[in-house]
């Protein structure tokens, strides 16, 4: 796979410096990935295109322009690292429950020398207590099932705003499990994309749910209770 060729299918034009940088991002990973469990994917082709290249396909539903985006889960930084490099107009905060990750990830932004990204050692059920409806766009990738992720990232997302999730071949019963517990935390199903990494085509869907009312403030429960008890009558 040439990556640089496959971003020109999303319209992203790299320059020289950001091919570095997903250079030396690549290598940063590697190297700390020795340390901690990061990525059980290594091998660098199949980490520009499953981890790279796959973050990158948020472009199709959200343009590289300014934006205010919260990631939540960032584990080794995917999707946020990838869309950061290629639109340093957009502002990113990173959260993770993590504190191992936590540091990985300051210390990658550092090395990336990355002034759009900051990065948080904290759940987002608790982050949402002091920064309820602060975003107009709120991403997660390989987290937890939509009808958890719903309910830890809907409150975060301000009316008006987008929850992207990004998932895998399961996505569609995913939706179906999830649909009263959206509803019920102020969001719609505003669109479906169905994507395929190339080469071993697999299936990668973006969904992207609108807030279209204030989530109540009953929501977002504890992350126990969540797990426990999802949303779902």
């Amino acid at each position: 796979m040439n990556f640089k060729e496959e971003t020109k299918r999303l319209n992203i034009h790299l320059t020289s410096e950001q091919v570095e940088k997903f250079a030396t991002y690549y290598r940063f990973l590697i190297e700390e990935n020795q340390k901690m469990n990061l990525t059980a994917i290594t091998e660098e082709s199949e980490v520009y295109r499953k981890h790279f290249l796959d973050s990158l396909y948020l472009a199709k539903v959200l343009p590289l322009e300014e934006h205010q985006i919260c990631d939540v889960g960032s584990g080794a930084g995917f999707p946020a690292i990838p869309y950061a490099i290629v639109c340093p107009e957009s502002h990113w905060i990173l959260l993770d429950s993590l504190n191992k990750r936590v540091d990985f990830l300051k210390r990658l932004v550092e090395r990336l020398e990355l002034s759009n990204v900051e990065v948080f050692h904290m759940r987002a059920e608790d982050y949402a207590k002091e920064n309820r409806a602060s975003f107009e766009v709120v991403t997660a990738r390989a987290v937890a099932k939509l009808s958890i992720l719903a309910e830890l990232c809907l409150p975060l997302v301000r009316e008006g705003g987008v929850l992207i999730a990004m998932k895998g071949a399961k996505a569609d019963e995913e939706i179906r499990e999830a649909r009263i517990a959206i509803e019920r935390l102020g969001g719609m199903v505003e669109k479906v994309l169905y994507e395929t990494l190339p080469e071993q085509k697999e299936k990668r869907v973006l969904i992207v749910i609108r807030k279209i009312h204030p989530t109540p403030l009953k929501y977002p429960r504890s992350y126990a209770k969540i797990k426990e008890r999802p949303i779902q009558s």
